[in-house]
Order: C-alpha cells, then sequence, then structure tokens
C-alpha cells in the first residue's frame, strides 16, 4: 500500500510500519558551471532530473553525468535531438546525456529519468520544454559504470556557465 508522508511517497510493511521509497534532494539554483548530487543511496534504482528555467552563458548543450566514487566522463551511448517548426538539430553525445541548446537566452524546463537496467547499466530518456521558439529537447542513452551509483552531476558540455534557473532530483 502506498501512502503520502511529507510530500514523500511510502510502502507500509505488514506491521504497520512506514519506509520512505522516494526522496528529494534540496533544490539549487543553477550557476558556476555544474551542479552536483552526491550521496546517492545505493538502494537507488530510478533517478529524475528537474529543470526548471535553467539556462547557461552561450550555447553549449546541458548533460548529465553519473559517477561511483567519481563523476563518469567518457562511455556514454545515446543522443539528444533539438526540435522546432523551423529547425532540427541532432547530436550523438559520449560524455554525458546531453539536450541540445541553441541561444544562451534559452530557458529549458523539463524532466530526465535515469532508471537502473541491470548491475550498473543505467539508461535515460527526457523531454524538456525550451523558450527560444517553440523547440522541444529529446535525450536518451545508456551507461555501464564500474560501480555502484552514488552521484549525479548537471554541467555543460563545453566552458558555459549556469545563469537561471533551479536543478532538483528524486530518487527511489
Amino acid at each position: 500500500m502506498s501512502v503520502i508522508i511529507n510530500g514523500s511517497a511510502g510502502v507500509t510493511t505488514n506491521s504497520g510500519a512506514v519506509y520512505d521509497s522516494l526522496q528529494r534532494a534540496t533544490a539549487v539554483t543553477a550557476s558556476s558551471t555544474s551542479v552536483d548530487f552526491t550521496s546517492i543511496p545505493s538502494w537507488a534504482r530510478r533517478i529524475t532530473v528537474m529543470l526548471a528555467g535553467v539556462s547557461l552563458s552561450g550555447s553549449d548543450s546541458i548533460q548529465i553525468q553519473l559517477g561511483s566514487g567519481s563523476f563518469t566522463t567518457s562511455g556514454y551511448s545515446g543522443g539528444g535531438a533539438r526540435l522546432g517548426a523551423a529547425s532540427v538539430a541532432a547530436a550523438t553525445f559520449t560524455t554525458g546525456f546531453a539536450l541540445n541548446n541553441a541561444t544562451a537566452a534559452s530557458l529549458i524546463s523539463g524532466n530526465i529519468t535515469i532508471t537502473n537496467v541491470t548491475g550498473n547499466t543505467w539508461s535515460a530518456t527526457g523531454l524538456c520544454g525550451e523558450t527560444s521558439g517553440e523547440f522541444i529537447c529529446m535525450v536518451g542513452g545508456f551507461i555501464a559504470l564500474s560501480g555502484t551509483l552514488d552521484r549525479l552531476r548537471v554541467t555543460t558540455n563545453g566552458s558555459n556557465t549556469f545563469d537561471a534557473g533551479t536543478i532538483n532530483i528524486i530518487y527511489e
């Protein structure tokens, strides 16, 4: 049976004890070159990254990197696409799960879900909206980590800095 406790979903056991199965990190204002979430528990099997009005100082792509002890910066398999009424842009990324970006003025909002497939292999899918002219950003891919996932970083694929927005994660 599922219940809500302090905004989190929980599970009631036969003994009546309630255990949270959904944890939310503290929301972070997007600034600098990356936002790190560490100490993700070993029992987490799904992580949702939430972006609200996130903007970069230039046209780099926003990317998510996972890690086990340190952040994994290579070996990702997948791509990202930016779809609009007048244009389509797509790219393959190997340094993270990336959302294509076009302009510094874009505000990106949406969710990327990262799910444990088996062992230390994780897949990602996501969809975001972008304010710079009717655009949708999509991402998909997978990575096999060297150990148990314990951290997640939202960063860029270049040298841009975050200049607006909020980022948070939920893990379950």
